[in-house]
Order: C-alpha cells, then sequence, then structure tokens
C-alpha cells in the first residue's frame, strides 16, 4: 500500500518535502514551506486540491522551454507559476528525444560510458554555467520572500531539482550525508521516468542499459557536483554569495523562513 505521508501526490510520484531535516547545530528544517517535485503537468483532480489545501502559492519551474511547451504544468488557480530555465531556454529536451530516435547516433552519443559522461557534465554545468547561477540565486530569492508554499521542479525531480534541493539544505546547515540520502530517495520514485524511457528505447531498438545512467540518481553525480563548487568557487559559502551572487539578508531570510 502507497504511504500517503511518503506519496502526497498521486500523480507527481517525485514530490516531497524538503523539511524535517536535522541541522548540524541541532535545528530543524520546517515542513510545509518548500516541496521539491517532478513535473506537475499530469496533476489529477484531487493531487490539484491537495497543493492548495498544503498551502502551495508559488511553483517554479526549471525545465526548458521544450519541457514546458510539451508538458505544462497543470496548477490550482492563483499559483504563481515562475519560469526560471537552468539551460538557457533551449531545446535540450528536443534534442535528447531525437538522439533517441536514432540509434545510431544513440549509440555515438551515450553508448561506451557516454550516459555517464553526459550526467556529469550535467552536474559541473548546474554548478558554474551563468543561467543555472542566476536561476538558482532567484530560487533561493523566492523561497525566502515567498509569502506561502513553494513547490521547486523539473521534468524527473532528480538532477536540476535534485542540485535545487541540495542548495537549499546546505544554506540551513543540513550535513551533506543526509542531503546526499535526500538525493538518492528519488532513486525509488523513478519507475515513471524510468519506464518512459525503455519504451523509447524499444521503440528504437536501442538497447535500455545504454542510457540507464540517465535514470537513476547515483551519489557520484552530486559529488561531481559538490566537486566543481570546490574547485571553481573554493567553498560551498563562496559558491553561495560570490557564484549566485546572493546576499547575507537573503541568506537570513532563508533560513528564519525554514529553521524551526
Amino acid at each position: 500500500m502507497t504511504n500517503q505521508a511518503a506519496y502526497p501526490l498521486a500523480t507527481a510520484p517525485n514530490f516531497r518535502d524538503l523539511g524535517g531535516h536535522a541541522t548540524s547545530d541541532g535545528g530543524r528544517v520546517r515542513t510545509g514551506v518548500a516541496f521539491r517535485s517532478d513535473a506537475l503537468d499530469r496533476l489529477d483532480a484531487a493531487d490539484v486540491r491537495t497543493l492548495g489545501e498544503l498551502g502551495v502559492r508559488q511553483v517554479i519551474d526549471l525545465r526548458t522551454a521544450f519541457e514546458r511547451e510539451s508538458r505544462p504544468d497543470a496548477l490550482p488557480e492563483g499559483i504563481d507559476h515562475t519560469v526560471l530555465d537552468l539551460q538557457g531556454d533551449h531545446s535540450t529536451g528536443a534534442d535528447l528525444v531525437q538522439v533517441l530516435s536514432d540509434p545510431g547516433r544513440a549509440e555515438a552519443v551515450f553508448g561506451d560510458g557516454g550516459a555517464t559522461r553526459f550526467m556529469h557534465e550535467v552536474s559541473r554545468t548546474l554548478v558554474t554555467a551563468e543561467d543555472a547561477c542566476a536561476g538558482y540565486a532567484e530560487m533561493v530569492r523566492r523561497i525566502a520572500a515567498g509569502a506561502g508554499a513553494t513547490v521547486v521542479h523539473c521534468s524527473a525531480g532528480k538532477d536540476r531539482t535534485g542540485w535545487a534541493a541540495a542548495l537549499v539544505l546546505g544554506i540551513l546547515g543540513v550535513p551533506r550525508e543526509t542531503i546526499s540520502a535526500d538525493y538518492l530517495a528519488s532513486n525509488e520514485r523513478l519507475s515513471r521516468l524510468q519506464g518512459t524511457m525503455r519504451a523509447a528505447c524499444e521503440r528504437s531498438g536501442i538497447d535500455p542499459a545504454v542510457i540507464e545512467p540517465m535514470t537513476e540518481c547515483r551519489l557520484a553525480y552530486l559529488d561531481e557536483a559538490y566537486g566543481e563548487v570546490e574547485r571553481t568557487y573554493g567553498s560551498f559559502d563562496a559558491y553561495v554569495h560570490d557564484g549566485l551572487g546572493l546576499e547575507e539578508p537573503t541568506v537570513e531570510a532563508l533560513r528564519g523562513r525554514m529553521l524551526a
């Protein structure tokens, strides 16, 4: 039987609260303030009502233009829908679909470890790319200033949203091992994504094992992002203040809203 508390949205299986985690100094992250999720395009009427009951007032959409146009969010009326495209509003989603429809190209791009290399590149780009830094900074500002609860999401809720969660929890002082566990918790919620990708591979005659690294959260991907933080900025605090350009009043406002 599905645990309704763990899976509050039946039609968005990777939706979950960012709260409840203990911080290094003995505090705790408040529940009901910020949520992370996969795409919200398939929400049924019951889940739309649940978003309202949870006090959600803003949704931050990290997807590309292609993803948003092909799968627009289904939201309650009155919710502020903010687009923060971390990838420069280009057609990454469309490109992936095109690659998977061509077995030869898919093998060339993702075979022989290419899918794993691609995921490591994604992890680095989310830390250093100008669009990603601007988007994540604005996300933090909006959560810090929000009048109600905020949902942050991408398509699967594992990579772009995974780093979004790591960023917020890191600012709040949640230990890295806890952040890693939260990141890996997506793996038990990705069956829909994995089924979709397997089906795409079957249609094109591609071995699903070729793209398996792209359908999972692996600690190596998160570690790659943290490594990029250290290589580029020297420390997580420098990333927050210099890389993202977040000022201390914003950081303190986030902590004030989200720490019990």
